[in-house]
C-alpha cells in the first residue's frame, strides 16, 4: 500500500513566527510528487527531501529546522505516504510558481476549508436483534470490519463504544490508539481500536489552537464525529433519550463493527491537508469502510482533495460514504460528487417531535421541537411579538441576532425569530438573554417547510414559512385591534408512525451533478432528521457555549447524520459479501433502493410537499435487507473510472493527479462516452442547438450475484415524452458471477425552452426474475444553451 499515496505533499513554508502573526501571504497547497520520481539518496527521508526542494525555490531559504506555525519541526505541514505521494506546505504564489518548474512535482493543489454537514433509524430500516435471518444476522453484525470516521473525534467513555461481548481486534489491524493529553491509551479498547489526530494543517493557517477551547487529541469537543460514529456503529444502549424525547433502545447500523477515529475538524473547520492525511492513516491502518460527513465547494476532482483520497482508497478496496451537503432545497447543491464515492442525501423517518403554537384567535400552527425544559404554563396565553417590527434596525432584530433585541419589548413574551445567519440554537439564548418567555422559530421562503427539531435553552418551537407568515400576520392585525397579539408552545413529546416516511429532508443538497451532470447524485438518501445517538459530556445538547446540559444521547439532523447510516450498512454488506468491491455494494444499496413512502406514494419533498423526483433522491431510500441479495450488481474498477474521466476531457496530467498512476486514454474510445461508465443510474443531457431530434445510447454490464440458471427480463418505464428501448429484453445467466451485457437507447425530440432553461424527466430500468428486483433511475435532460 506504500505506493499507493506516496505522492501527495503538503508543506508549510512558514518562517518562524508566532502562532498570532501568521503570514496571511501564504496559502496551503497540496504538492503531489510523482511516482517515478525517486528520492535522492543524500536525503534520509521524504521529508528531507522536501524541505530540500522547497529551499531550492524559497526566497527566504527556510531550513529544515525552522518550526512552522504549528509547531512541528521545519517548513513541511504532512507528508503523505500511503495513498498518496507527497506533502503539504504554505506556499507563497512565487513560491507556487517554481515549485511547478521542478520535474519531479506533477501538481500543487489549492487547499480547501470543508465544514462538517451538520434510536429508532435501525427499526425503520427493518435492523432488528430479533430477526434469526437477516443482514445483520448474515453479517455477525459487522465484527470484523472496521470504519474510520473521519470527523471532529469522539468521546469515548460513552456506552455506545463499550466492548462487552468482542472477539479480538481484527489481525489485520495496524492502526493505533494516538495517546494524548486527555485522551490516555484506554481510551481506546475492542470496540474504539484506533484514534488518530491532525491539527497541522489547521494550525498553520490559524496558528496554534486555544487548548482551553479544543482537544489536542482525538476527543471531541464538538460533538459532530461522536454522534456520527455512534450512528455508523454504536452498541445497543437501554434505555436511550435526549431530554426525555425519543426513548428507547439506541444502535448503529453495524453493532459489532470496530471504529476508527481519525479527527480532522477543528474550531475553525477541516482542512483539506488534514483530511488527506487521515484518509492516508486509516487506509494504510486497515480500515474497511471510510465515512465523511464534511464537504465544501464542488471543484474538479483534481483540486479536490477528498475526490482523490477516495479514489486512492476505493482503488485500495475501501468503501467511502460521505454526506451530500445541506444545501438544499435548491438545485445544483450537492458535493461530494465523485462517482467512486457513495453520496447520501437525507430523509425523514416515522417519527418527529410536535411541538404547536397556539394563537389567540384559536388557530394552531404545527410546529417541532426537543425542548426538555419546563414548559409554559398549561392553559395559559402569553404575550407575543415578532422580534423585526419591535424596534433596532428591523433586520438584525427579526432574525434575533446577538445585541439586536430590546429587553424592554421583549421580557416576559413569547418572540417570534426568522431562520437565517446565526444557528437556530443561538437565537433562543439571545431571546432568553433579553428576558423573553419563549421564542417561535420561522422559516423563511427558501427554507420550506422543512422543520428540524433542536434542544432548545428556552420554550421554543420551530414552524414552516407558511404558518410563520401566518403568525406574522395574525400579530400585525392584533396590534390594530383592542385585543394583543397572544399565543402558547403545546410541546407534546414522541410520536411515532408517522405519515408519509420517508419524505425528502427539506435541507438535503440536491442534483444535478454540478461537476458531473452524467453521474446522478445524490446516490441514495438516509435517515438524516432528527437522528438520536451519542454525545460528549461537557457540550450542551443545544450546541452553545452558555448550555451547561448534560446528556448521553442527542437529537441532530443533516447529510452528516444521513452518510454513517450507509457506512454502517455498507460495512454490513461487505461482512456478508467479502469479495464485493466497493462499486458492487453501492450498487446494491443503489439497484434496491425504494422511492415510495409508507403511504404507496412516491416520496414527498419536505420543503414543499410536492412530489420528489430523481434529483433529490437519486436511485431511493437504502432497503439495507433487500441490499444484502441485489440479485445483479453493476461493478465498476479503477480503469473503468480512468476511462470516464478522459471522456469527460481531463487531461492525463489532471487524471494522474487523482489516481496516482500515469493515465492511459486508449481505450477510453471503446467506453464511447462519459454516461457509459457501469454506472448503476443512467443520465443523459441534450444540448439541443436547434436540433428536432437526439438521441444517445448506454452499454451497462451487470454481474448475477443471485442465483445461477436465473433469467431477467427487463421493464422499461420511459421519461415522459422519452423513447426508449433496450437490448436485449431477456439476460440468461448459467452460473453465478456471470457478466452479461445491455445496450439502452434514447431518443428524445426537441423541446421549446428559453435560451439557457433546461426540462428534466426520469423514468427507470428495471430487470427482474421473479425473485429480485434491479432497478436504476433514468435521468434525461433538456437543455436550451445561451444564445
Amino acid at each position: 500500500m506504500a505506493a499507493l499515496l506516496r505522492g501527495l505533499f503538503l508543506f508549510s513554508l512558514l518562517l518562524p513566527l508566532s502562532s498570532s502573526s501568521i503570514d496571511n501571504s501564504k496559502k496551503t497547497f497540496i504538492v503531489q510528487v510523482n511516482r517515478d520520481a525517486s528520492k535522492p539518496s543524500i536525503f534520509p527521508t521524504h521529508r528531507h527531501w522536501y524541505e530540500s526542494s522547497l529551499a531550492s525555490i524559497s526566497p527566504n531559504k527556510p531550513t529544515p529546522s525552522q518550526p512552522d506555525a504549528s509547531g512541528s519541526d521545519g517548513p513541511i505541514i504532512h507528508t503523505y505516504e500511503t495513498l498518496f505521494h507527497g506533502f503539504s506546505a504554505k506556499l507563497s504564489p512565487f513560491e507556487v510558481q517554481n515549485l511547478q518548474t521542478l520535474p519531479h512535482i506533477a501538481a500543487v493543489i489549492p487547499e480547501q476549508v470543508r465544514h462538517p454537514h451538520t434510536t429508532r433509524s435501525p427499526e425503520f430500516l427493518g435492523l432488528t436483534t430479533s430477526d434469526s435471518a437477516g443482514l445483520l444476522k448474515e453479517s455477525d453484525f459487522g465484527s470484523d470490519l472496521v470504519i474510520g470516521v473521519i470527523d471532529t473525534g469522539i468521546w469515548p467513555e460513552r456506552q455506545s463504544f463499550n466492548d462487552r461481548d468482542l472477539g479480538p481486534i481484527p489481525s489485520k489491524w495496524k492502526g493505533r490508539c494516538l495517546e494524548s493529553k486527555h485522551f490516555p491509551a484506554t481510551s481506546c479498547n475492542r470496540k474504539l481500536i484506533g484514534a488518530r489526530f491532525f491539527c497541522s494543517g489547521y494550525e498553520a493557517t490559524n496558528g496554534k489552537m486555544n487548548e482551553t477551547t479544543e482537544y489536542r487529541s482525538p476527543r471531541d469537543s464538538d460533538g459532530h464525529g461522536t454522534h456520527t460514529a455512534s450512528i455508523a456503529a454504536g452498541r445497543y444502549v437501554f434505555p436511550a433519550s435526549t431530554l426525555g424525547y425519543a426513548r428507547g433502545k439506541a444502535a448503529g447500523m453495524a453493532p459489532k463493527a470496530r471504529l476508527a477515529a481519525y479527527k480532522v475538524c477543528w474550531n475553525a473547520g477541516c482542512y483539506d491537508s488534514d483530511i488527506l492525511a487521515a484518509f492516508d492513516a486509516a487506509v494504510s491502518d486497515g480500515v474497511d469502510v471510510v465515512s465523511l460527513s464534511v464537504g465544501g465547494v464542488v471543484v474538479p476532482y483534481y483540486l479536490d482533495a477528498i475526490a482523490i483520497g477516495a479514489f486512492r482508497a476505493v482503488a485500495a478496496g475501501v468503501f467511502v460514504s460521505a454526506s451530500a451537503g445541506n444545501g438544499g432545497p435548491g438545485g445544483l447543491t450537492v458535493t461530494n460528487v465523485a462517482p467512486w464515492v457513495t453520496t447520501v442525501g437525507a430523509g425523514t423517518m416515522d417519527r418527529d417531535f410536535p411541538a404547536d403554537v397556539k394563537l389567540g384567535n384559536g388557530r394552531v400552527i404545527l410546529g417541532t421541537s426537543v425542548y426538555g425544559g419546563p414548559a409554559l404554563v398549561p392553559g395559559r396565553m402569553h404575550p407575543l411579538i415578532y422580534a423585526g417590527t419591535e424596534g433596532g434596525d428591523g433586520y438584525s432584530s427579526s432574525l434575533c441576532l446577538e445585541g439586536s433585541l430590546n429587553p424592554n419589548l421583549v421580557k416576559g413574551k413569547i418572540v417570534v425569530c426568522d431562520r437565517g445567519i446565526n444557528s437556530r440554537a443561538a437565537k433562543g439564548e439571545v431571546v432568553k438573554k433579553a428576558g423573553g418567555l419563549g421564542m417561535i422559530l420561522a422559516n423563511g421562503v427558501f427554507d420550506g417547510e422543512g422543520l428540524v427539531a433542536d434542544c432548545h435553552v428556552l420554550p421554543a418551537t420551530a414552524v414552516g414559512a407558511a404558518g410563520g407568515d401566518e403568525i406574522r400576520k395574525y400579530i400585525a392585525e392584533a396590534a390594530k385591534s383592542k385585543s394583543p397579539p397572544t399565543a402558547t408552545i403545546l410541546f407534546k413529546g414522541t410520536r411515532l408512525g408517522v405519515r408519509p416516511a420517508p419524505v425528502v429532508a427539506s435541507f438535503s443538497a440536491r442534483g444535478p451533478n454540478p461537476e458531473s451532470p452524467e453521474i446522478v447524485k445524490p446516490d441514495v438518501i438516509a435517515p438524516g432528521l432528527n437522528i438520536l445517538a451519542a454525545w460528549p459530556d461537557k457540550i450542551g445538547p443545544s450546541g452553545i457555549p452558555t448550555d451547561k446540559r448534560t446528556t448521553e444521547f442527542n437529537i441532530l439532523s443533516g447529510t452528516s447524520m444521513a452518510c454513517p447510516h450507509v457506512s454502517g450498512l455498507a460495512a454490513l454488506l461487505k461482512a456478508a459479501h467479502p469479495g464485493w468491491s466497493p462499486a458492487a455494494i453501492k450498487s446494491a444499496l443503489m439497484t434496491t433502493a425504494y422511492t415510495l413512502d409508507n403511504r404507496g406514494e412516491t416520496m414527498l419533498d419536505e420543503s414543499s410537499g410536492n412530489t420528489s423526483t430523481v434529483l433529490d433522491f437519486g436511485a431511493g431510500h437504502v432497503h439495507p435487507q433487500k441490499a444484502m441479495d441485489p440479485g445483479l450488481i453493476y461493478d465498476l474498477n479503477t480503469y473503468d473510472y480512468v476511462d470516464f474521466l478522459c471522456n469527460a476531457n481531463y487531461t492525463t496530467k489532471n487524471i494522474q493527479v487523482i489516481t496516482g498512476k500515469i493515465a492511459d486514454c486508449s481505450g477510453a474510445k471503446r467506453a464511447g462516452h462519459t454516461g457509459n461508465l457501469n454506472y448503476p443510474s443512467l443520465s443523459v443531457v441534450f444540448q439541443q442547438y436547434g436540433k428536432h431530434k437526439m438521441s444517445t445510447h448506454f452499454i451497462r454490464s451487470v454481474t448475477n450475484v443471485g442465483d445461477a440458471n436465473s433469467i431477467y427480463k427487463v421493464t422499461i418505464k420511459p421519461p415522459r415524452g422519452i423513447s426508449v428501448t433496450v437490448e436485449p429484453e431477456k439476460l440468461a445467466f448459467r452460473r453465478v458471477g456471470q457478466k452479461l451485457s445491455f445496450l439502452v437507447r434514447v431518443q428524445a425530440m426537441a423541446l421549446r425552452l428559453s435560451s439557457g432553461s433546461s426540462s428534466m424527466k426520469s423514468g427507470s430500468i428495471v430487470w427482474t426474475d421473479g425473485k429480485h428486483v434491479v432497478t436504476s433511475p433514468l435521468v434525461v435532460t433538456m437543455q436550451q444553451p445561451l444564445q
